[in-house]
């Protein structure tokens, strides 16, 4: 492991047998560099649960090797728990407990004073803006709220290394939003964060890098732009009036144009280098097989196409908003406007 690197797998293997066999890993590598976020991507499924709780010591890999921090994490188990703090999408803090004291327990629980414990929890809470809730039970918290109350929870010993597993998961935007300033906050203090999320706009926004898993080995990885400039510059989608109407234009357009379509529902999209050319073609091959459109736009590839191209699938987050507009992202043209 080099010294830039802050977590570091090679080969691990996790295999379950639940009746059948599961190869949840199957030859999973990893490099994460120290002071950045690494976003995790796939499909439900793919492995990244069970890749993080490898990493978090949860669980033990039936092979390969991983290192937090220069740390084995099979042979300085107890070490790299210090080194290392956990969120996940279900917030872990007590809900009959206070604010304050789930953050006083956590503290002493990592063998701190409770002095110190006491001085940290106020931190937290101020910095996470608690103050105001911090004598309120649990259960009476939002769950935007709550998750901010669990990152805290996760930060009371000041680990090195955090893992975020799916941390914003059914949070309105302005929750979201707020974790996402946390966590940047956090990163441009030093903190290397692995993240795991089922929204491909928290990945893009925050992550440095991107690593795509699916079916236990890694499938893509690079920066954002990199993945993104991987499947051209354009993506072209048509609207059809129903289902039925976009699947046997598939065919037409895959005859013509020699690339074939990704289908969403109604829709077709086609990643491209020349979005005005093709979709110039796109209208003429389909005037001439008699196909009506409901509309054409073009835009610039998103890390959901990428994700698209690469597993077949769209994220479970991506669908719920799969009919709501791409804020700043579409430019939608009228056939008109392409034919001149």
């Amino acid at each position: 492991m080099t010294d830039d690197l802050a977590i570091s797998a090679r080969g691990l293997v996790k295999v379950f047998n639940r009746g059948t066999t599961v190869r949840a890993l199957d030859g999973f590598d990893l490099s994460v560099r120290k002071g950045t976020v690494t976003g995790l991507l796939g499909p439900n499924g793919s492995g990244k649960t069970t890749a993080v709780r490898i990493l978090a010591t949860i669980l033990a890999a039936d092979e390969g090797t991983a290192e937090i921090m220069g740390l084995d994490v099979n042979k300085n188990s107890a070490d790299v728990r210090r080194t290392i703090g956990l969120a996940g999408q279900y917030a872990t803090v007590d809900e009959n407990l206070t604010g304050r004291e789930n953050l006083r327990m956590v503290g002493q629980l990592t063998h701190m004073t409770k002095a110190t414990a006491k001085l940290k929890a106020e931190e937290l809470l101020e910095r996470f803006n608690l103050l105001d809730a911090g004598d309120r039970t649990v259960k009476t918290y939002s769950g935007g709220m709550r998750r901010r109350l669990d990152l805290a929870a996760a930060l009371v010993a000041e680990p090195p290394v955090l893992f975020l597993d799916e941390p914003t998961t059914g949070l309105d935007p302005q929750s979201r939003n707020d974790l996402w300033e946390i966590i940047e906050q956090l990163v441009a203090n030093g903190t290397t964060v692995l993240l795991t999320t089922q929204y491909l706009e928290e990945a893009d926004r925050l992550a440095e890098d991107i690593v795509v898993i699916d079916k236990g080995k890694v499938i893509a990885k690079g920066t954002p732009a990199e993945l993104k400039a991987q499947l051209g510059t354009t993506v072209v989608e048509v609207t059809f009036a129903s289902h039925e109407a976009a699947i046997s234009a598939s065919a037409v357009l895959e005859e013509e144009l020699k690339k074939s379509p990704m289908r969403e529902g109604a829709m077709l999209e086609l990643t491209v280098e020349n979005g005005p050319k093709v979709a110039a073609d796109v209208l003429r091959a389909l005037d001439a097989a008699g196909y009506d459109i409901l509309g054409l736009a073009l835009r610039e590839p998103s890390l959901d196409d990428v994700f698209l191209s690469l597993t077949g699938e769209r994220t479970k987050a991506e669908l719920a908003v799969a009919d709501a507009p791409r804020k700043g992202r579409r430019r939608t043209t009228t056939p008109e406007e392409v034919a001149k």
